[in-house]
């Protein structure tokens, strides 16, 4: 579910799951993996992209609702998204995020982790568009945003669930560069190699206090697990959630 490519001292993990990189718990613990072997590997920064059409759709809505009562399942299908993202937020080398395709939901969490978000100049959309959809977003997640374009920003964003295309994303300082369509993940790479000619160490100590909230507040003893849980068997959620699969064609 990962391409795992070396460009030098480099690690490009492209997520894999056709046809929308849908975060179900095989895709995110093939995640944490693939993060874990590039670090164990020696690499010195990480590259994440993933289709041309849709970076990822984030959470894969309808394994999750194929769950029905399970509650075990639907547990461990959020605790295997968190950890995707906390191996992200935590990793110990720089991560480089490149999108040629949408990024909601799930998916914007994925790159919000990231240290260097490059968007394709296209009329694609990044956000976290949870309410949409029915889903409240977990302060955690909502923590990842506030530090990205300001408290104001963000909470007018997830009040409405806003998705925003790549140039209003860099003008408000969600993404950090635009490249031209299929030149995102050459762009990710170039900012990795931009950097990797800094005092190694002293780099990723200063890194690593810069990172310390978004670590801290995905955290397992931080993060509310039951939020989310709690909130997805309540009527609202649950009839959202069912007109999103309609519209999906998968009712």
């Amino acid at each position: 579910m990962i391409d795992i490519h070396a460009h030098g001292p480099f690690a490009h993990l492209r997520l894999a799951r056709p046809p929308v990189n849908a975060l179900d718990p095989a895709l995110c613990r093939a995640l944490v993996a693939a993060v874990d072997e590039a670090v164990a590997g020696g690499a010195h920064g990480i590259l994440l992209s993933g289709g041309a059409r849709v970076f990822s759709a984030g959470l894969d809505v309808p394994y999750l609702m194929s769950l029905g009562e399970d509650r075990d399942g639907l547990r461990e299908a959020w605790e295997a998204f968190f950890a995707a993202a906390r191996a992200l937020a935590g990793c110990p080398v720089p991560v480089a995020v490149a999108m040629e395709g949408h990024a909601p939901a799930g998916g914007c969490v994925l790159a919000l982790c990231g240290d260097h978000r490059v968007m394709a100049d296209a009329p694609i959309q990044i956000g976290l568009n949870e309410t949409q959809v029915g889903l409240a977003v977990p302060e955690g997640v909502q923590s990842l945003l506030r530090r990205t374009v300001g408290r104001r920003v963000a909470e007018r964003m997830l009040l409405v669930g806003a998705m925003v295309e790549a140039r209003e994303a860099r003008a408000i300082g969600m993404v950090d560069a635009l490249a031209p369509p299929g030149e995102a993940e050459a762009q990710g790479l170039a900012w990795l190699e931009s950097i990797d000619h800094l005092p190694r160490a002293p780099m990723l100590a200063t890194r690593a206090l810069g990172r310390a909230d978004m670590a801290d507040a995905l955290a397992p003893g931080t993060l509310d697990i039951e939020q989310p849980l709690r909130d997805w068997w309540h009527p609202d959620t649950q009839a959202a959630l069912r007109a999103l699969l309609a519209r999906l064609g998968k009712s």
